[in-house]
């Protein structure tokens, strides 16, 4: 009877295949044992926000090679859409004890915020960012500059400068008992809201012929162009997806902190940024996992004592990577444009 045997090549690849998992629970588990599950869910649930609008930067970057400053806005001006949509079209004005009306009503602000934002980064990259695409590389950069801000005005126009208050439609009170603690249904709903996103697009990149049109766009662009790929269509998705995504970070983030302001997007979208460039910019599991780090350490920072040093912390953490491992954690796509 024949028997399966393992050679060493195999086996170097099976350990290989385990190192990043491996790794992660180690780090999870040293992060629970030290902070405990109150902040251990909360860093969670803030990385998965910081996640979710590096998913966005690293994308562009990964396809064009563009540094979208102007991603962290779409982010800022999607916690306003989700605000406005909470407020206006169905009319809440806090947290929905009535469980069908709240599964609805928070499906139609994800839905109605994500599409919302998708065409807005549809109509920024076709605007913006196409005509500017053989230009000299610092020429996109500035427009990216310029659009954060256009961004910002419109929101102060529309809605003024003064932070807004979002509804919290998942009733703050709502928790679960865990080993002695209390943790928030509103946590375990952005974590598991921003986990299911991710998944969505990782399924999407590797299984779509859009997706592996993505993949081959990123490679090499010229060639995949001789090959059929329509360049200024993949280009546009992957717009569309990443402010989709950022769409739904500012969506989660107003249901978390039950608020927003025109300023939310350069801080959030520079520590997302950070996130990619720590994960690998142009890695969309790296930029994940980079926005967890960060969260671990601002959450970690605060817990002893130290969250007004978070924030250089955090870079001083991206100066150490930059100089050791200028690629990231699980490597990068680089390229000479902006």
């Amino acid at each position: 009877m024949a028997t399966a045997s393992v050679t060493p090549t195999s086996a170097i690849r099976l350990v290989g295949s385990l190192r990043l998992p491996s790794t992660i629970l180690i780090f999870l588990g040293l992060a629970f044992a030290v902070l405990g599950i109150d902040q251990f869910v909360n860093a969670l649930t803030l990385g998965a926000i910081y996640a979710l609008v590096a998913l966005g930067y690293t994308m562009v970057y990964g396809i064009i090679e563009l540094i979208n400053f102007a991603h962290g806005d779409v982010f800022m001006a999607g916690s306003f859409v989700a605000m406005f949509i909470s407020k206006t079209l169905l009319g809440s004005t806090g947290g929905i004890t009535d469980l069908p009306l709240l599964m609805v009503s928070v499906v139609v602000v994800l839905l109605l915020t994500i599409g919302f934002m998708a065409i807005v980064g549809a109509v920024i990259e076709r605007l913006a960012y196409r005509p500017l695409r053989r230009a000299p590389k610092l020429a996109p950069l500035i427009t990216a500059i310029g659009v954060s801000f256009i961004l910002q005005n419109i929101i102060q126009f529309v809605f003024g400068p003064t932070i807004m208050t979002v509804p919290q439609l998942v009733p703050v009170e709502w928790a679960i008992q865990v080993s002695g603690a209390r943790v928030p249904l509103l946590n375990l709903f952005v974590i598991a809201t921003s986990i299911v996103l991710m998944i969505a697009l990782q399924l999407f990149i590797s299984r779509t012929r859009t997706g592996r049109a993505m993949r081959t766009t990123s490679m090499d662009r010229d060639a995949s162009s001789l090959m059929g790929v329509d360049i200024n269509r993949t280009i546009m998705i992957t717009f569309l997806i990443g402010s989709g995504l950022a769409g739904a970070a500012g969506t989660v983030h107003g249901l978390y902190y039950g608020n927003t302001s025109f300023s939310l997007g350069f801080e959030s979208g520079l520590k997302a940024f950070t996130a990619a460039v720590l994960g690998g910019i142009g890695n969309t599991v790296g930029a994940a996992l980079g926005g967890f780090l960060i969260a671990f350490v601002e959450v970690g920072a605060s817990a002893f004592g130290y969250g007004r040093w978070g924030g250089a912390i955090v870079f001083s953490l991206l100066v150490i990577f930059l100089v050791f491992r200028p690629t990231g954690l699980l490597g990068s796509h680089t390229g000479d444009r902006a």
